[in-house]
């Protein structure tokens, strides 16, 4: 069996977390979208400024997967008023679960989402949440299996291209 393991991204990770974070991005989305809508966000979203800010984001996490030392995914994790929508402090966000589409099938983004649970039941979270585009059948199927359910949608700008995310969220303990 293959091991994962998971390990907490820092500011000398940032062009690992820039390289990983544009390919999985680009094979997960790529054929569903235009190539300057593609092109504007990878720029955009993937900037040395702008991942360098989500590091030193105070509630932000980023997790690597890794096996045999190769970096094959990636989790980033929100909290508090780091929380993209949400601004619930019983509440924990998973802003990001990426997978290298070659490892696919190897239970990496399992190891990334039991690694948000682990973080979920470290910070006492109520429940999980996040945002899947209604178009991304397979990560819909990989959230509904781990127990999330659809509670409402919001809008993602690609470029010049709104499109509409499926809000989902995952309920871990209840107010008793």
């Amino acid at each position: 069996m293959v091991r994962i393991k998971t390990e907490k991204v820092t500011l000398n990770d940032i062009e690992q977390l820039q390289t990983i974070g544009r390919q999985t991005f680009y094979e997960t989305f790529s054929a569903g979208n235009t190539k300057e809508n593609m092109a504007t966000y990878l720029d955009e979203g993937f900037s040395m400024e702008k991942l360098t800010a989500e590091l030193n984001t105070e509630n932000s996490e980023f997790y690597f997967a890794l096996i045999d030392d190769k970096v094959t995914g990636y989790l980033k994790l929100n909290v508090g008023q780091s929380q993209t929508e949400i601004k619930n402090d019983l509440a924990l966000e998973i802003e990001r679960i990426y997978v290298l589409k070659e490892f696919h099938g190897k239970k990496v983004g399992q190891a990334l989402y039991e690694k948000a649970m682990e973080i979920a039941k470290q910070k006492s979270a109520q429940y999980i949440w996040l945002g899947v585009w209604e178009e991304n059948p397979r990560a819909i199927s990989f959230y509904k299996k781990n127990g999330f359910v659809a509670f409402d949608k919001h809008v993602f700008k690609l470029g010049d291209d709104e499109q509409t995310d499926i809000m989902m969220k995952k309920v871990l303990k209840s107010d008793k």
